[in-house]
């Protein structure tokens, strides 16, 4: 019994002097990283992993809902519909046409109350920040450079680094997009305590504005600087500029690095519902208008939805684009399948969020994403 006793007291002696270690050497974070992940039944990032972090709230107003339609427009879910959307992990699905709900649906215990991460959905959003601080004049013009606000930026090019080049993702930063290694920067920055440092030590070490290169440390550095620019954090931004303007009907909350340094997570974690996620479909298919009042400006919005590179014409500032049966749509993006798509050929907004999904190119027939919208089409037509 001594034995077990001494051995267990060792292996706990073990464990201590291994986490003290990766914290003294730079890899405290792989330690929450497991604890909020791998401890939680998780191999990655997950819808409910807000409640594991500390947040900012993004305050509504008063709110509005959604107008629904008409009982003879609404639209059921299909017993086969609801089993591939039970399949892929779907906790929401919304489809919205002419301003009006036509299908509401939820699983897995979720409701239209419900919060869940949008991750990378919230890159649109930022991006929408960016173009409202402009036409306020605390940023000059897309044109200027970041280091005009973060001038600890590092790299061969970062002097020649301008907003431009952070919104359209072609910052020449050294950098890995991936989600599942624990050794990324890009898991470094999602669990690191001080993301703020994360970033401006990571140098521009390519010539920015000559590529697409999908990097979420690009709208993170954006989100720096606009903090910077305008004195508030993005949360109280957002608030102010689009939450309650839009008559979101719930407080949001927004991910932050730690209380102590209170960055926002910039290029990703939103926590919302379907229905205030579909606000910004709405607003960019309206160039930036709101109940009358232009909330964006319509040339930014409409710059937003056009691609900066010939190579790349799948992205503009912080939004997707593409076709379905040759209608062009804008969508938002998130990790697993967070999406905010909008057609505005046929005046449709549809949003699915999800636990899943797979990893087939947006424009294949047979991808998730593509029998996302092609369902909602055979429903409208029925």
């Amino acid at each position: 019994m001594r034995i077990i006793w001494k051995l267990l007291v060792g292996l706990i002696g073990l464990i201590a002097i291994i986490i003290a270690g990766m914290y003294i050497f730079g890899y405290g974070y792989i330690v929450k990283g497991a604890y909020v992940t791998y401890l939680h039944g998780h191999k990655t990032a997950y819808l409910s992993d807000y409640t594991h972090f500390d947040n900012h709230i993004i305050e509504h107003g008063t709110g509005q809902a959604w107008p629904q339609a008409r009982p003879e427009n609404q639209l059921k879910l299909p017993d086969s519909l609801r089993q591939f959307h039970e399949d892929i992990q779907s906790v929401a699905y919304v489809i919205i046409q002419r301003d009006s709900v036509v299908l509401e649906t939820y699983f897995d215990g979720y409701s239209s109350d419900s919060k869940s991460n949008s991750f990378s959905m919230a890159k649109s959003i930022v991006a929408a920040i960016l173009g409202k601080v402009i036409s306020e004049g605390k940023i000059r013009s897309l044109d200027q450079k970041v280091t005009d606000f973060v001038p600890e930026i590092s790299g061969e090019f970062a002097a020649e680094l301008t907003f431009k080049d952070l919104v359209s993702m072609s910052s020449g930063m050294r950098w890995e997009e991936n989600y599942y290694s624990p050794f990324s920067v890009t898991t470094k920055l999602y669990f690191d305590s001080n993301i703020q440092k994360v970033i401006t030590d990571l140098p521009i070490y390519k010539k920015p504005g000559t590529a697409f290169i999908y990097q979420s440390g690009d709208t993170q550095l954006l989100g720096i600087a606009i903090q910077r620019a305008t004195g508030q954090s993005l949360s109280e931004l957002l608030s102010i500029y689009f939450w309650k303007p839009m008559q979101a009907e719930h407080d949001a909350l927004w991910q932050v690095d730690s209380k102590a340094n209170g960055i926002e997570k910039a290029y990703c974690c939103i926590a919302s519902n379907a229905l205030d996620f579909a606000r910004f479909g709405k607003l960019y298919r309206d160039n930036g208008k709101w109940s009358g009042q232009q909330l964006l400006d319509s040339a930014y919005v409409q710059s937003s939805l056009k691609p900066r590179f010939k190579d790349s014409p799948e992205y503009g500032f912080g939004w997707w684009m593409g076709t379905f049966d040759q209608k062009p749509y804008f969508y938002m993006d998130g990790h697993l399948g967070q999406y905010v798509i909008t057609i505005p050929s046929d005046d449709l907004i549809i949003v699915r969020l999800g636990h899943q999904i797979d990893n087939l190119s947006r424009s294949n027939p047979a991808s998730n994403f593509h029998q996302l919208i092609a369902q909602a089409y055979q429903l409208l037509d029925k």
